[in-house]
């Protein structure tokens, strides 16, 4: 699991002008993150003293307490950890609100607030200075001097990790710090914050933090002041969040929060994969920085360490959704998708479409796609021709389920048995029809897409294409056959994905005859039936135990081409998932497979047809994926068998 950093939220009981009894609760929290391996832990903003201690900030005893009780925070703190404070910090004169980076035995740098809220419930300039533009002032704590000004200061640790501060009403501002603090290089921001509460206005911040989050694709740490400050007039709700790229990690639990520290693991590797990938990222940052920001550096390490667990959690399915509500909107969104596609596609070829149906879920949801199209183009549903061509492998369970589908959905109907032709093509190049090798599958599967293209070319229409993202991503069709067609349309959508829009599709109106049928597809057994059934009629050729679970082989596709992880941490990271599911050896012969083939077929996805991109995975050449067909897998190979 490398690349992990554990950052904690602190929310310490607060004793309002006691900073003695601040610090040793803020001493407190830091041991039981230490315990719980957190390398990085926020505090409020203006944590030392309070937020709501008003003309009290002005008190020389105060700032006094200030300095002393940084000092014993400083060195009673425990190794190994940093800590992020909120104190008043004067300078040449006048008072700031800061954050103060802290690691045992000292000061590690100063940042101060640069937007100053003063409306409203809010009377900070009453109090405080905002930093002005190309102007340092010097603060002189704990016997140094420190520099405080309004140009984004980085802190970079020990193994690389590098942060950025910034405080409250920074992130509410038309460019917040954070968002230069990005572009010069923060992986993780770090927000003090002493938000009061009102009604939705947490909502509002989880949105906020959350989409800074993705704007700077980076980690954002959240922390704001508790129920312990004054309610003269206000409440504090001691909000605080974790979010990731636009994903919300974790949150505290109560609505009015106080005493707890809660710990979230930011992956700094993913934050590294997406922006390498996001061109307008380095532009943003070469046209607005000059690469000249003042970095601090911290000699600790940040990065979670080796055998410890990542405490985030890991989806079994990364590309399903496991919020129910989520996962419909999801899937409707999906199917909306290929079917505008497709009627785009056929508004221009005429209009007619043919697909083979087989009774198995891909061209299931080839086949409902296609009837949305028609129905989406007001055109009639007979403009569809399904066309099932049973063959030696063919079970009267699929072969039924195929024609009643058809049947239910009003399309157009063609039974085209192929047995006789492809004995007589074994036969013409001399292949014994007793050797079910490679030859007699391949021999069906090119059978059936000569048929599909020639009755396409009989009715004026297109071949519909029915493979599924993960197929193409292991190569697992036959090409120049199901491989080939004149328009993918499940070309964007995960095999663990199918399924579950052939069922929310399925409960469309419209496809209401057909419920029963879809019902019993979606329990059939995965297989392209290339293989004669068994004694009983069933199926005997089981493609995931040819080629491995779609669910492992997506998960190592999603992380693999999302976010470019070595094979070594996609193996972390599935065990945790499928902890409990597949014993650790089976989960590494099925990444070994996923990578051999994955590099031997990108010569059928080079050449793949049209189809429409559905999520940020996708393989085609010219909606996403680049690759030559002639790359070596050899060091992602070398990586698993030295796991």
């Amino acid at each position: 699991m490398e690349g992990i950093v554990r950052v904690g939220c602190a929310v310490p009981r607060l004793h309002l002008a006691d900073v003695e009894a601040n610090v040793a609760e803020q001493l407190r929290l830091l041991t039981e993150a230490v315990q719980k391996h957190a390398a990085l832990v926020v505090f409020p903003e203006l944590s030392l003293t309070g937020y709501t201690c008003g003309d009290l900030f002005f008190q020389q005893t105060l700032l006094h307490e200030v300095e002393a009780g940084l000092q014993a925070l400083s060195e009673g703190m425990p190794e190994g950890v940093a800590a992020v404070v909120g104190a008043p910090v004067e300078a040449d004169g006048c008072l700031y609100n800061c954050a103060v980076l802290l690691t045992h035995g000292g000061i590690v740098s100063i940042t101060p607030k640069t937007c100053l809220p003063n409306n409203g419930e809010f009377y900070e300039k009453r109090w405080f200075h905002s930093p002005e533009k190309g102007r340092v002032v010097t603060a002189t704590l704990c016997g140094r001097e420190w520099p405080l000004s309004a140009a984004p200061a980085v802190t970079v640790s020990v193994d690389g990790v590098t942060l950025g501060v910034e405080l409250c009403e920074d992130l509410w501002s038309p460019l917040p710090p954070s968002t230069l603090l990005a572009l010069d290089g923060a992986e993780i921001i770090l927000n003090l914050s002493a938000s009061n509460e009102l009604i939705a206005k947490r909502e509002y911040r989880q949105e906020l933090v959350r989409q800074q989050s993705a704007r700077c694709l980076c980690g954002y740490v959240y922390v704001s002041a508790g129920s312990g400050e004054s309610t003269s007039d206000l409440v504090f709700s001691g909000h605080s969040m974790v979010s990731c790229c636009g994903s919300t990690l974790r949150e505290n639990d109560g609505y009015i929060d106080d005493d707890y520290l809660i710990t979230a693991d930011i992956d700094v590797e993913r934050i590294r994969a997406d922006r390498r990938r996001q061109q307008s990222f380095g532009d943003c940052a070469a046209r607005h920085t000059d690469g000249q920001a003042h970095r601090t550096r911290m000699d600790i390490s940040l990065l979670l360490p080796d055998g410890e667990s990542a405490d985030y959690h890991v989806p079994r399915h990364p590309f399903i959704p496991s919020d129910e509500r989520l996962r419909q909107e999801r899937c409707r969104q999906i199917f909306a998708m290929q079917a505008h596609a497709l009627a785009r596609r056929m508004g221009i070829t005429g209009g007619r479409v043919v697909v083979g149906i087989s009774g198995g879920l891909d061209s299931t949801l080839a086949l409902l796609a296609a009837c949305k199209a028609v129905d989406l183009m007001g055109l009639p549903r007979e403009n569809i021709t399904g066309v099932t061509m049973p063959c030696f492998g063919t079970t009267d369970w699929t072969y039924q389920s195929a024609l009643d589908l058809m049947r239910a959905l009003g399309v157009s109907m063609r039974e085209i048995p192929i047995h006789e032709a492809v004995r007589l093509h074994l036969k013409d190049i001399g292949h014994d029809e007793s050797d079910h090798s490679v030859t007699y599958e391949n021999a069906q599967a090119r059978e059936r897409t000569q048929v599909l293209m020639d009755v396409a070319n009989d009715l004026g229409g297109i071949v519909l294409g029915t493979g599924d993202l993960s197929e193409i991503a292991l190569g697992w069709c036959t090409y120049n056959a199901d491989h080939m067609s004149m328009y993918g349309v499940n070309s964007g959508v995960p095999k663990t994905l199918v399924r579950w829009v052939i069922q929310t599709a399925g409960e469309l109106p419209e496809f209401a005859p057909a419920r029963d049928t879809l019902r019993r597809i979606l329990n059939t057994p995965i297989s392209p039936e290339l293989l004669p059934p068994d004694e009983q009629g069933n199926i005997v050729q089981q493609t995931e135990d040819l080629i491995g679970p779609y669910e492992l082989h997506d998960f190592f596709l999603y992380y693999a081409v999302r976010f470019g992880y070595r094979p070594g941490k996609i193996y972390a990271l599935c065990c945790t998932a499928f902890d409990g599911a597949y014993d650790r050896a089976t989960i590494l012969k099925w990444l070994k497979n996923f990578y051999r083939r994955f590099f031997t077929q990108q010569f059928k996805r080079n050449c793949m047809p049209d189809g429409v991109k559905i999520g940020s995975v996708a393989l085609s050449p010219r909606g996403d994926w680049r690759m030559p067909s002639d790359a070596q897998a050899r060091a992602w190979l070398e990586e698993c068998e030295a796991l």
